[in-house]
């Protein structure tokens, strides 16, 4: 059993988190000073001990929390450079209290609705100390941070950072790589009996997969993906789902979920085996649009595609997970994002005592345990079930 009052500091980041799911649920304004009161009054209520405990399952066992990038958001320049000290925490100095409470910071500051104009008016907020406030006020007054500038003259730092952000390469295996003398791509390149087949992919790719990816562009990938799949079978269904369906122009790679009706979690072995992901790969490898594959497995594909016939067009992750048909509308759900409205629909969900996932919507027993998935149908199903108003994946974007 988890117990999550022996950390404040969990409890902490969960009353921010119910906050930010009244703002969502009422779409309400929040002032700094009303943002404050709200998060002061949770925090001081004796709340069920049960309601927390499945909290923190929510937040910080289901999914890591990604970084804040709002166009709208007042605050996205302070959310940025809290996020860079994230990274660099959790990249270089491995401290994961740190990584936790830059990252938290940032989601405060993203969820409000107007610019704040100093540390102090900050540091009234959920989640923002004095040293953190401190580091505000220097950024609000200089337009930089001094600990980022010399974070970024430091040659290891710098060598760490530049190596994780090769797909594959993690914080663990870029320092070790840079404690072997390896600090730039050149290097890495003369190095590549040291990594793993996914990690040279990363590193051949790695000027594209920098790159972010047109919408327009991955409209033709959607097209020509769905033209070839149902080739194959014409009752497959295929979304992309990640930003490109909540209506963001760029996007970093491509996500998607394919089911067929026949193909369902009680199915017989025979119909789930007539459902092949290979298959698809294979019949996309053909078509030239897959161009390498980092893995293959019965239900995800990782891998690199390009839209064939023009060389000029730069080479893109993609992945593809192919999904029971009962269990599809969650899929979509969870892997539309953003990762900040699944939280706040998985709470709201435990609010109603239901249990929500990427797989099922369960109901809860009296003794708290999931009982049998609902039947849904579509997204809006959920919504209904849960008693919300469907919002549409452009609306998502929180």
């Amino acid at each position: 059993m988890l117990c999550i009052f022996s950390a404040v500091t969990c409890r902490d980041t969960l009353c921010i988190y119910v906050v930010n799911i009244f703002i969502y649920k009422t779409s309400k304004i929040l002032t700094v000073k009303e943002y404050n009161n709200k998060y002061t009054k949770l925090r001081s209520d004796k709340l069920n001990r049960t309601f927390f405990r499945n909290l923190h399952r929510v937040f910080f066992v289901m999914g890591k929390r990604k970084a804040t990038n709002n166009a709208n958001n007042p605050n996205q320049d302070l959310c940025d450079f809290l996020m860079e000290l994230a990274d660099y925490e959790r990249n270089v100095s491995k401290n994961v209290y740190k990584y936790n409470a830059y990252r938290k910071a940032a989601g405060t500051l993203g969820a409000l609705t107007e610019r704040v104009k100093s540390g102090e008016e900050a540091k009234k907020l959920p989640g923002i100390g004095v040293k953190i406030a401190k580091k505000i006020d220097e950024f609000l007054q200089t337009g930089k941070l001094q600990k980022l500038e010399d974070i970024k003259k430091d040659e290891t730092n710098v060598a760490i950072n530049l190596l994780a952000r090769v797909s594959g390469i993690g914080p663990a295996k870029a320092k070790e790589l840079v404690e072997a003398g390896i600090k730039t791509l050149e290097d890495l390149k003369k190095h590549q009996d040291k990594l793993t087949h996914h990690q040279k992919l990363g590193l051949k790719y790695f000027g594209d997969f920098e790159k972010k990816i047109p919408r327009a562009e991955i409209a033709q990938i959607e097209k020509m993906l769905k033209d070839i799949i149902k080739e194959l079978n014409s009752a497959y269904l295929v979304t992309i789902c990640g930003s490109y369906r909540r209506g963001k122009e760029e996007s970093g790679d491509i996500d998607v979920l394919i089911t067929h009706p026949n193909y369902t979690s009680k199915a017989k072995d025979e119909q789930k085996r007539a459902v092949s992901l290979k298959a698809i790969v294979e019949c996309l490898e053909k078509k030239r649009l897959i161009t390498d594959t980092i893995s293959l497995g019965s239900a995800k594909f990782m891998g690199v595609c390009r839209l064939p016939g023009d060389k000029s067009k730069p080479f893109r992750r993609l992945d593809i997970r192919l999904t029971f048909y009962d269990q599809y509308y969650c899929a979509i759900l969870y892997f539309t994002g953003s990762d900040l409205f699944n939280k706040n629909m998985r709470a709201h969900a435990l609010e109603k005592k239901y249990t929500l996932n990427e797989y099922t919507l369960k109901r809860l027993t009296t003794e708290g345990c999931p009982g049998e998935a609902e039947k849904i149908r579509s997204e809006e199903d959920i919504f209904k079930i849960l008693g919300l108003s469907y919002k549409d994946p452009k609306d998502r974007n929180i």
